[in-house]
């Protein structure tokens, strides 16, 4: 089992990833920092779930300033221009946000059922993971690259699936490979599972283990004009 430091760890870790997607969450809707592209308004605060005070820095940072009000207030009539990491990195956490959730919905769904597949729940989560993960991928991805570009439904699907199923394919191999460490190298027997904190906690690692190693993936697929820049 666990050891109680690492549980103490967990609870404190997840504790602060909801209490950073909330503030993002207050900040934007009650005090009025509406994002231009309203799919932002979800990617931020989830970020926060698996990023923490981090997500917090780059919400205020490069999230606040999209919004009118805080041009209006700085007197600026557009947002100032970010370098081109941050450009990248609001990419992935484009990707990443659909992916958590994913993840998240996934995960509760398959240890609820007791699927299992070759007997064994983990290769249960990662096709349910990637499966959930692609479907809200290609919808958040949709929900920028539409808007952006006057796109049809069926036409903005399309371009959605080529900018996105890429960058969440490489999240998921960071997010997998280092779920496949926790349960046949860390935790060996018993296996962890969605009740526990430490799992949960677990998993915020591996997404922003995920974040890096989608990030070269992103930097291909914005230069390639494939997908846009955010």
């Amino acid at each position: 089992m666990p050891p109680t430091w690492l549980t103490v760890v967990s609870w404190c870790a997840l504790a602060l990833g909801l209490a950073s997607a909330a503030y993002i969450v207050v900040d934007i809707t009650v005090r009025r920092f509406r994002q231009p592209m309203w799919i932002m308004e979800v990617v931020w605060p989830v970020s926060g779930l698996y990023f923490l005070m981090v997500a917090v820095w780059g919400y205020h940072r490069y999230g606040r300033p999209m919004s009118t009000r805080w041009q209006v207030e700085h007197t600026r009539p557009e947002p100032p221009p970010k370098p081109w990491w941050a450009t990248v990195a609001v990419g992935v956490s484009h990707c990443g946000a659909g992916c958590t959730l994913g993840d998240i919905v996934a995960e509760f769904t398959v240890f609820a059922l007791g699927a299992t597949i070759a007997g064994e729940m983990i290769f249960a989560m990662f096709v349910g993971d990637y499966l959930a993960a692609v479907a809200l991928g290609i919808v958040f991805q949709y929900f920028a690259i539409a808007p952006m570009r006057g796109l049809s439904l069926a036409h903005g699907l399309r371009e959605a699936a080529k900018a996105d199923v890429l960058s969440l394919t490489a999240f998921e191999v960071g997010l997998f490979s280092w779920m496949a460490l926790t349960h046949y190298v860390f935790f060996p027997a018993p296996h962890l599972d969605p009740s526990s904190p430490v799992y949960w906690f677990l998993m915020q690692v591996g997404m922003v283990i995920g974040f890096f190693t989608a990030w070269p993936a992103n930097v291909w697929l914005i230069k390639a004009g494939i997908k846009e820049a955010m």
